[in-house]
């Protein structure tokens, strides 16, 4: 993460494929919206990279996903800042946003919206709803260029709809969920999946989480002896407790 000197010029951001860079001559005979289509996200496969500029902390600065490699990290779309219901997810985050470091997440926020209205939001509305604001980057996403590769850019209304991704320590995608702007997103299931998806990491497979799964609860050892079985070892219950 690097700090930007902002001048008159907004700070554009966009998807990090190391190919075209390092074939920058050759860019031109490239097909790019083969090379867009080539990276579409999918649960399992590699997250794309990108930079975009951020507001975090007080300061303006370059966020690049990658940076990040080795952390669980949740990219959070969103349609706009000064909209109501990102209002009320954001400050959600923020109030639960020690339970995600204890976890290891790194949560980055993403709109269409520049730093600087990053920044007002942050300093005339968010902080008076949470103290001291936004804990994480809030990054610009002009254009929508990093929303397109994610799948999550709306062309017609210029704005990232509501998506969430949960990457793991290695950059893969493990799951997503993209809602249409008026449904807000519930912040203990993110940091319930989080859980889950790290109790399968830690149990490298041999565990899975079955619906409604926290801490504690039963998992389940698939194989061939759970086959026609799992009466025997879940009940309904278990999902709403």
């Amino acid at each position: 993460m690097e700090d930007i000197k902002p001048g008159c010029v907004r700070p554009q951001g966009g998807v990090v494929n190391e190919e075209l860079e390092k074939n920058a001559e050759d860019t031109e005979k490239i097909d790019l919206k083969k090379e867009e289509n080539k990276y579409m996200v999918k649960v399992g496969k590699k997250a794309p990279d990108f930079v975009a500029p951020a507001y975090f902390n007080g300061k303006f600065v370059n966020v690049k996903l990658s940076d990040y490699v080795g952390r669980w990290i949740v990219l959070c779309f969103y349609p706009g800042d000064f909209t109501f219901v990102w209002a009320t997810e954001i400050a959600a985050v923020a109030a639960k946003v020690e339970e995600f470091q204890k976890l290891g997440v790194q949560f980055l926020a993403v709109s269409a919206d520049s730093m600087f209205v990053h920044k007002m939001w942050n300093d005339y509305e968010i902080s008076k709803m949470v103290k001291n604001g936004v804990p994480f980057p809030m990054l610009s996403d002009l254009g929508g260029k990093i929303g397109s590769i994610y799948g999550v850019y709306d062309d017609e209304a210029g704005i990232d709809v509501r998506g969430r991704f949960i990457i793991d320590p290695d950059g893969i995608i493990q799951g997503f969920e993209v809602l249409t702007p008026p449904v807000g997103r519930n912040v203990l299931e993110t940091l319930r999946q989080i859980q889950a998806f790290q109790h399968v990491r830690a149990t490298q497979g041999t565990e899975a989480t079955p619906s409604g799964w926290k801490p504690g609860k039963p998992t389940l050892k698939p194989g061939p002896d759970l086959v026609g079985k799992v009466w025997e070892v879940w009940k309904t219950d278990l999902a709403f407790d």
